[in-house]
């Protein structure tokens, strides 16, 4: 395994040219697992963010990448991800020590993002476009155009695979991006934007501009000259960019918060319920918008459940994430710790009952990194803030029912409609429960696994378009009707 042996310079990309900010301020990004500098990252601003949208709007209105034949795009797509797979194993550990996660999850995404610049590779190159036959003489068609300029901004959970999720299908449709990532984890983007630049990625293609959201993300939403903007993050952001967009109504995809409900009927099986729930609310340490952090439980089975849930929960290996032993690691940063135990603390004054977890980790050399113990609350209401807003951490808060009605209505019943799972060996009543779920991404007797054929987003106040797939494509091209006239002669509508 390679190691990190010195601090990382990181900078932005603009134009072909790897740049630091003009002010010369720079950002110190910390491990979580231990609180050790690993990188400096320069602060952009607006003068940045403007040249490299210019970069951008210059290069797409060229043709140079719009117009290239889809052909050669697939093999640029083909080429960025045969470099992930060479250099996997450094891009996992420098994810794992910005992001915190355990480094087996960290080796999932690079793979899974290699895999997704190869799925839109081979989607670009298929038959494409419609044509109708309408009244004669006339002949219809449909194209699809990429959007043109696109800013793509991503949060800090998954680093590497958010950005991919986005920058794929946005270079696969023929655009040019400016990309923002987190300011708390930047480092696997410039690793990624290194392989954009090492297969050869004409200059202006691909811009990457570093700094905080309420400068950079803010500027590329209001730009006239930026044609979409692609955000994942949290709603209240979400709904800034909506309105920052809204001057000249460019496109926009948004993919939001979750509180998501994972319901257990009593006829299911147990053991795959309980495995599915942990990895629903612990997995990537909970920081994930479609947890499972809401578990509805059949009133007669709730407290056996209970009873081995904890048991299995109390067992999680909490750690560093680049130690392979580590099954949760810790949380991205001090200031989301801070939030985190905060909620669990609201929690308690609720009135819920913490049966598991609830405290930072701070022994055995833990004291300096962003550690939580697994936490599960029960006796809760629909009205308390843990059961209403996103958490985004370890902390899993359980509700009760009797019928299928009140499920459905418990899972139903917050402002947000990401995700839902259902676990039941009665496929008539999964499927039925699952229909009536307000949710874009859902499961029957599972949790969370995604698939890049798959569209991904959510209803309500979860966002905007869908990510992935031919969805995700779509997301990124325009619709243009072409008509034409295969009797060129006068109509004679008028008379003289």
């Amino acid at each position: 395994m390679p190691v990190l042996t010195e601090v990382l310079n990181l900078k932005m990309y603009i134009n072909g040219d790897w740049v630091q900010a003009e002010d010369g301020k720079v950002n110190d990004i910390i491990n979580p697992a231990n609180g050790e500098l690993i990188a400096k990252a320069p602060t952009g601003g607006l003068s940045e963010t403007r040249q490299a949208i210019g970069a951008a709007r210059r290069t797409f209105d060229s043709g140079e990448w719009s117009e290239l034949p889809t052909v050669e795009r697939a093999q640029y797509l083909r080429a960025i991800a045969d470099k992930l797979d060479e250099k996997a194993e450094e891009i996992a550990l420098l994810e794992t020590l910005d992001q915190g996660k355990p480094l087996n999850e960290s080796e999932i995404d690079v793979a899974d993002a290699a895999a997704c610049f190869r799925y839109y590779a081979g989607m670009i190159t298929q038959p494409d476009g419609q044509t109708f036959h309408v009244a004669d003489p006339m002949q219809a068609m449909v194209v699809r155009e990429p959007v043109g300029v696109c800013a793509l901004i991503v949060p800090w959970n998954f680093p590497l695979l958010m950005s991919v999720w986005k920058i794929a299908p946005a270079l696969a449709a023929g655009n040019t991006i400016v990309f923002k990532p987190s300011e708390v984890t930047p480092v696997s983007a410039m690793k990624l934007f290194e392989i954009l630049e090492e297969v050869g990625l004409p200059k202006g293609v691909a811009n990457m501009v570093l700094g905080p959201g309420r400068v950079v993300g803010n500027e590329l939403a209001e730009s006239d000259l930026v044609d979409k903007v692609s955000f994942t993050g949290g709603t209240e952001t979400g709904r800034n960019i909506m309105k920052a967009a809204a001057g000249n109504i460019k496109k926009i995809s948004l993919e939001l918060g979750g509180k998501s409900p994972n319901i257990v009927f009593a006829d299911a099986d147990i053991e795959t319920a309980i495995d599915c729930t942990l990895i629903g609310i612990f997995f990537n340490q909970g920081e994930v918008c479609s947890a499972g952090s809401r578990l509805l439980l059949e009133e007669s089975i709730h407290d056996e459940f209970i009873e081995r849930l904890v048991e299995r929960a109390q067992k999680i290996v909490v750690g560093q994430g680049k130690d392979r032993e580590t099954e949760m690691g810790p949380l991205v940063s001090k200031q989301h710790l801070e939030k985190v135990l905060s909620y669990i603390e609201i929690g308690k004054q609720e009135g819920a009952r913490l049966v598991c977890g609830g405290n930072r980790i701070t022994e055995n050399g833990f004291d300096k990194g962003y550690f939580v113990e697994p936490t599960i609350f029960v006796d809760t209401n629909p009205d308390m803030r843990i059961v209403q807003e996103e958490i985004f951490g370890p902390v899993l808060v359980v509700q009760k029912f009797k019928t299928e009605a009140e499920a459905i209505e418990l899972a139903n019943g917050t402002a947000f409609g990401l995700a839902a799972g259902v676990f039941t060996q009665d496929g008539a009543k999964g499927l039925r429960v699952i229909k009536k779920m307000r949710a874009g991404i859902t499961w029957v007797n599972n949790y969370g696994p995604t698939y890049n054929e798959a569209p991904w987003g959510g209803y309500k106040q979860s966002g905007i378009g869908r990510g992935l797939g031919t969805f995700g494509l779509d997301e990124f091209m325009e619709v243009k009707q072409i008509n034409i006239n295969l009797n060129v002669e006068p109509v004679g509508w008028y008379k003289n």
